[in-house]
Order: C-alpha cells, then structure tokens, then sequence
C-alpha cells in the first residue's frame, strides 16, 4: 500500500479548537462541520487526532 501524500491540511487549530468546544457542548459534529465550512469526515478526522487534517 503506498503511503499517504502530504497535502495542504484542511483543519486549523482555531477551527479544530472551536469545533471541540462546540463539541463538548453537545453539538452534533453535523452541524458544526458546516457551520465552520469543513466537510463532516475531515472534522471527525480531525477530532479523533488525525495530524494529517490539521494546519
């Protein structure tokens, strides 16, 4: 299996921090990803501590 290209990342921290927070509120990963123009996968990517999502 090849190895996974590095790319520009999706997710900055700011927005990473602010998904989290939201996040910890109860709000559903739906919703925010949207809310803050990143796709629903890449968020959880991103929330589950994948660093290829993030900036």
């Amino acid at each position: 299996m090849a190895a996974q290209a590095a790319g520009p990342r999706a997710v900055s921290e700011d927005v990473l921090a602010a998904a989290r927070a939201r996040r910890s509120r109860g709000q559903a990963a739906t919703t925010i990803a949207k809310d803050l123009g990143v796709g629903r996968s890449t968020l959880y990517r991103a929330l589950e501590g994948g660093s290829s999502s993030l900036c």
